[in-house]
């Protein structure tokens, strides 16, 4: 079973559990019909929880699960990411990925230089934004038609065409 990462813990609300969740996704309306999801801690210990409540907050959800309910129990969350099988999802349009399977590939230039690999994506509103980091040097790599020319994740790579200007 391949899990997907939807989000991150950041902190409690309130006094009874509920947890604020920065989303990965771009709507929060795939998580509507979901009754279950996994929470991995920074060990990497992964436990699966059923939903009690859900609600949408823009790009956050709250979430309130079963067995958590004080501010104790919710703390101990905090930091840990938020999983759904991958299988509980809708499948992609062709040129769509998620984001957990783009970090880590190889970035290369449609003339053959490695840039790197994409250590993070930024989200700014108009696309995406993958920073490509190679021994301390970090490239940031619009994710958009112009720029990205394929991404290939059977072979772990991204092959790019560069903007004028953005690399000396």
């Amino acid at each position: 079973m391949g899990l997907i990462v939807v989000g991150e813990i950041v902190k409690t609300r309130g006094l009874r559990g509920c947890v604020k969740v920065i989303s990965h996704l771009e709507s929060g309306n795939i998580l509507q019909d979901i009754q279950f999801l996994y929470i991995e801690e920074a060990s990497g210990h992964k436990a699966r929880y059923e939903i009690s409540r859900l609600t949408h907050a823009g790009r956050h959800f709250f979430l309130e699960l079963k067995g958590i309910s004080n501010i104790d129990a919710a703390q101990k969350l905090v930091g840990a990411r938020v999983l759904l099988p991958r299988d509980c999802l809708d499948p992609l349009a062709e040129g769509e990925y998620y984001w957990q399977d783009i970090i880590g590939l190889s970035v290369y230039t449609d003339q053959g230089r490695h840039l790197g690999r994409v250590a993070a994506i930024l989200p700014t509103g108009a696309n995406d934004v993958y920073v490509c980091s190679d021994e301390g040097t970090e490239v940031l790599i619009p994710a958009i038609a112009d720029v990205i020319k394929e991404i290939d994740l059977s072979s772990r790579k991204i092959t790019v065409k560069l903007p004028e200007g953005l690399m000396e």
